[in-house]
């Protein structure tokens, strides 16, 4: 590639980050302001105070207080420390932690502007069946002495006291300060989010504009096929996880480079693999060794990555089955969408725009008012916050760079 062509792709790249996240910008606002409203009026204390401990109705309950819960992997990773430190069951806890990065709305929403309905359709049915394959295995194996010593770990890490009531929600929904506590934390879940984000644009959009198709079919086997064959199905299920164990992209950020994967041939089973991966991450493995221990950590690793392969292809050959297999044939390239146009992404964007300046700017005039009951502890992940806003710098500098270049260019 010579030096113009370099800059011009260049350019094309960094507008297609742009774009990308121009299209997805007002289902983050509506996602994190339904999760915030939640995670105000559902406090974590009654949560651990309904859940209960084992059983049929906890893994209920868990999935349930899960899917009205946050998608960052960070919160969710903390909260579950919490519950399984106050005597839930693993399985429990393993349930809201799937269900809190999985079953979550805004997820929902982003995917349905990238992908297709049956991803969404997929995204929950696998959600609900990456639950019962972990409550299968973790029953099957039965590590009692490694939970034990798992819950002693999560102990010794567990500062909070949550004694107090919590507050009622119905006198919180009609006070100013719930509200406040409502606009902090939708500030938080931006501040939690934006380096997975944007570095997850990023990456996706230098893929979509550098990576040829010919790279996705010689990585993910079979792609491009129109019947893949089993085996083929099965090794991209395999691929999908172990590409996103050393990204640093949480549940939020890979779902461009999702609609990346799927418009270059890989199979549905292969793109949910890699969608449901955001907690076989090496981040995800090293704070869940600093909460549990390694030895446990590496076992709910081996569960989650055992459960998210059996979920893929279960959901690739019942929808295969059920004619709702979604194709990639024709399929539109990432970089030859129009993204600036005038039309509901354009009004829904200016809505959400407002609506975050008016909610950041009231968390920063009312800035004091008290939201400790939702602190979310990022204890163990401060090496990963540091690389990842390393990395959303180069990100940003990359970004800055590509959009020059075109104005330079004309």
């Amino acid at each position: 590639m010579n030096p113009t062509s370099f800059m011009e792709t260049w350019h094309q790249a960094a507008v297609t980050t742009l774009g990308l996240f121009w299209m997805a910008f007002w289902a983050f606002g509506l996602g994190y302001m339904i999760s915030s409203m939640i995670q105000v009026f559902v406090t974590q204390e009654r949560m651990q105070r309904t859940m209960g401990h084992a059983g049929a109705k906890s893994v209920g309950l868990a999935t349930f207080f899960g899917f009205i819960s946050s998608s960052c992997s960070f919160a969710a990773l903390s909260t579950t420390r919490a519950l399984f430190a106050k005597k839930a069951g693993i399985i429990p806890s393993l349930a809201f932690l799937l269900a809190s990065t999985n079953l979550v709305i805004e997820l929902g929403i982003v995917i349905a502007v990238f992908l297709s309905w049956q991803f969404v359709v997929g995204e929950y049915v696998g959600g609900l069946l990456l639950i019962l394959f972990t409550w299968i295995l973790v029953k099957i194996t039965n590590p009692k002495k490694l939970i034990e010593k798992a819950r002693e770990n999560a102990q010794s890490k567990q500062q909070d006291s949550d004694d107090d009531d919590p507050p009622d929600w119905k006198q919180l929904i009609r006070s100013a300060q719930g509200w406040r506590q409502v606009a902090q934390q939708y500030a938080m879940e931006w501040q939690m989010v934006w380096k997975d984000v944007t570095i997850g644009f990023t990456v996706a959009g230098i893929i979509a504009a550098f990576v040829p198709k010919e790279f996705f079919q010689a990585l993910f086997i079979g792609s491009g096929s129109e019947d893949p064959l089993f085996w083929e199905v099965l090794a991209q299920t395999l691929i999908g996880p172990l590409a996103a164990f050393f990204t640093f992209i949480g549940s939020m950020g890979n779902i461009p480079l999702a609609a990346v994967l799927f418009g270059n041939g890989v199979s549905f089973a292969g793109v949910m693999a890699f969608i449901f991966s955001d907690l076989v991450v090496l981040p995800v493995l090293r704070i869940n060794a600093s909460y549990y221990g390694w030895k446990m950590a590496l076992y709910i690793l081996l569960v989650m990555l055992a459960a998210i392969v059996g979920s893929a292809i279960l959901m690739h050959y019942g929808f295969a089955l059920a004619g709702m297999l979604p194709s990639n044939e024709g399929v539109q390239q990432v970089s030859d969408r129009e993204f600036f146009k005038v039309d509901y992404t354009l009004f829904l964007n200016l809505i959400f725009i407002a609506i975050s300046a008016g909610f950041l700017y009231w968390q920063a005039r009312k800035s004091g008012g008290g939201h400790e009951h939702h602190h979310h502890d990022h204890s163990g992940s401060s090496l990963s916050d540091k690389v990842l806003f390393g990395l959303a710098i180069v990100a940003g500098i990359w970004l800055a760079g590509g959009l020059l270049l075109g104005w330079i260019s004309g």
